[in-house]
């Protein structure tokens, strides 16, 4: 477990091979409540490669100088980023 946000990673390792791969990420916002959005790929088996790139978005309440996992929403494509984006816009530009 993380005992700092900045330590926080969606990187998943199995047997050696990186299933989940870290891309980049932002942290959102910091406390004991923090939100951080990943940028990642997942390992195809069948194909034998990364898939395409992703998005979370995962909120941590830290509890006893550790970080827990408590919610994420999966962004799974860009089109859906895109129209995230384009509805924020919108509402912000009211």
């Amino acid at each position: 477990m993380a005992s700092t946000v900045d330590e926080l990673t969606i990187n998943y390792t199995e047997d050696g091979v990186d299933i989940v791969k870290e891309l980049d990420k932002v942290v959102l916002s910091k406390g004991a409540w923090s939100t951080v959005m990943f940028r990642y790929q997942e390992w195809n088996r069948a194909k034998g490669e990364y898939g395409p790139e992703k998005y979370s978005i995962r909120r941590y309440q830290k509890r006893n100088g550790e970080y827990l996992p408590k919610s994420k929403f999966n962004i799974s494509s860009q089109a859906q980023a895109k129209a995230i984006i384009e509805a924020l816009q919108g509402w912000i530009d009211e």
